[in-house]
């Protein structure tokens, strides 16, 4: 059977007790401040694994969100949420307006949202380059740019 990567996503930090107490029902590896974990479930698919992890650590863990760690075939990740009743009743119901499953609404949500922060970033990218150009000639930016980029963290500036 598969073995499946998981990121676990928590609400809140884990003291070392309580991840010691989950890692005895699934081997588990914590991130420096215990807020994310990761584990590998066994399963036939990432959903019965997403699925599975949470019925074993639900009710040990203050899970926010699960995802798969690697992307599938289509570069999708799987992302397992559980909302509160009345959030769920609230998005059933929206879903439903629209004719949409739940899970497709929320997939819609999502990529409207990420679309429109990443067409954000680069308007902001541009203003910043437009406002550098206003300083400088297009060749000493690019050179400046390549020097930052190539420049490693920790050495002393040339």
């Amino acid at each position: 059977m598969p073995h499946h990567a998981l990121e676990i996503v928590l609400t809140r930090p884990l003291t070392p007790a309580a991840l010691l107490r989950a890692a005895r029902v699934l081997p588990l590896a914590a991130n420096h401040d215990a807020t994310r974990l990761m584990a590998l479930v066994p399963a036939k698919t990432p959903h019965r694994a997403a699925r599975r992890l949470r019925h074993r650590l639900g009710a040990r863990l203050p899970i926010d969100v699960i995802t798969t760690h690697y992307p599938d075939a289509d570069h999708k990740v799987l992302l397992n949420v559980a909302f509160p009743p009345a959030t769920h009743a609230a998005l059933e119901a929206a879903a439903r307006r629209t004719q949409q499953t739940p899970e497709r609404f929320v997939e819609l949500a999502l990529h409207r949202a990420l679309a429109e922060h990443a067409d954000q970033e680069t308007d902001r990218l541009d203003r910043a380059v437009r406002q550098l150009l206003a300083h400088t000639t297009p060749a000493y930016l690019l050179s400046a740019v390549g020097h930052a980029l190539t420049h490693t963290p920790g050495e002393a500036p040339c």
